[in-house]
């Protein structure tokens, strides 16, 4: 992977399947003036080499059930990277966190939380993360409505 230069094409697939997963190889080539089997090879390609990790469709979950987000900082009792190792491991086990972020700063971790509700979230932030004996300190911030939520990378 380390020896494949994207080039300008390459760029433009990937701000084109950002924005919509979907679109067949018959449309980016329309939309890039390219052949199509040449573009399919350049996918394959740009997947087979990780640059593309997976389409998902992203849900409007409000649609489909009420949600509480919040995020918390997480300050760690030392910083050995045993330490910062276990956290991570751990919080790649719990599917109510969506994001978790090493950061610089008085706080060590961001991680964006999901959950049905503030009770739930009491109990998940108490339970799984607060009786963890390496997490010193935690500072919640509460979402109270989403403005602007963009996946797309500007490459």
């Amino acid at each position: 992977m380390d020896s494949y230069q994207l080039d300008p094409t390459d760029i433009k697939i990937l701000n084109l399947l950002q924005k919509d997963g979907l679109m067949t190889y018959q449309q980016l080539s329309e939309k890039l003036h390219k052949a199509r089997n040449p573009i399919a090879r350049r996918v394959s390609r740009l997947q087979k080499l990780g640059y593309i990790k997976k389409t998902v469709a992203l849900v409007d979950v409000e649609k489909v059930k009420s949600v509480f987000t919040a995020f918390p900082w997480i300050q760690l009792n030392n910083h050995a990277d045993e330490t910062l190792n276990l956290f991570q491991q751990e919080m790649l086990l719990h599917p109510e966190v969506m994001e978790c972020y090493h950061v610089t700063g008085q706080y060590d971790f961001i991680i964006k939380i999901v959950l049905p509700d503030m009770g739930s979230y009491n109990e998940f932030i108490r339970k799984k993360i607060g009786a963890l004996p390496y997490v010193g300190n935690i500072q919640s911030f509460l979402v109270l409505a989403e403005t602007k939520r963009e996946t797309a990378y500007p490459l």
